[in-house]
């Protein structure tokens, strides 16, 4: 009973700025001790690199269509926007990082220097998180670039989790390229 009583008190607990606060450092000691270990795994560096030769010119108006052709797929049975996400070498990498938790993460998703998705564990909502605080306060903020969300109900996962979201900088040229949201399980981390 303790673990769905936490889940209905969870959302009452994290109301307060000193639960806010326990989280934020358990969440980033969390980093520390396990996401920093594969953060900066050649695949994500690869599949980063490679995607940014490919986006680094498109304009707004391409990066919303793209958006929009992401979102009209979520549930269809047609996904060729979504579809070369979910499945490559660092989305693989992505869903065994998530597997190996033991269900701390809840997802993972890399993006490009655009804000748009290289590589992810699950499916996302939309396909462009550059107008959004996980890529404002990381890539957008250069190397060094960290950035804990509040803990909120995720409607995919249906679990309590704050995202933990960092600049991704390839070791080759120390240049940030991109940026990790890491979707942390709240009960866990409490």
């Amino acid at each position: 009973m303790k673990k769905p009583a936490l889940t209905l008190l969870l959302p009452l607990v994290m109301a307060t700025p000193l639960a806010a606060q326990d989280f934020e450092a358990a969440a980033r000691s969390y980093f520390d001790t396990d996401i920093s270990q594969w953060a900066n795994a050649q695949v994500l560096i690869d599949a980063v690199n490679a995607q940014n030769a490919t986006t680094a010119g498109y304009s707004q108006a391409e990066i919303d269509a793209l958006d929009l052709a992401w979102r009209a797929e979520v549930g269809g049975s047609s996904t060729p926007t979504i579809t070369p996400v979910l499945d490559n070498l660092a989305a693989n990498f992505l869903r065994e990082r998530v597997t190996d938790s033991g269900a701390a993460i809840t997802e993972i998703f890399v993006t490009d220097a655009r804000g748009l998705n290289v590589a992810a564990s699950d499916l996302t909502s939309d396909y462009w998180q550059g107008d959004e605080e996980k890529h404002s306060e990381t890539y957008a903020q250069g190397t060094g670039g960290f950035y804990i969300s509040e803990v909120e109900l995720d409607d995919s996962t249906q679990r309590y989790q704050a995202q933990v979201s960092f600049t991704l900088v390839d070791p080759a040229s120390g240049q940030a390229i991109g940026a990790v949201t890491v979707g942390v399980d709240a009960e866990s981390l409490m």
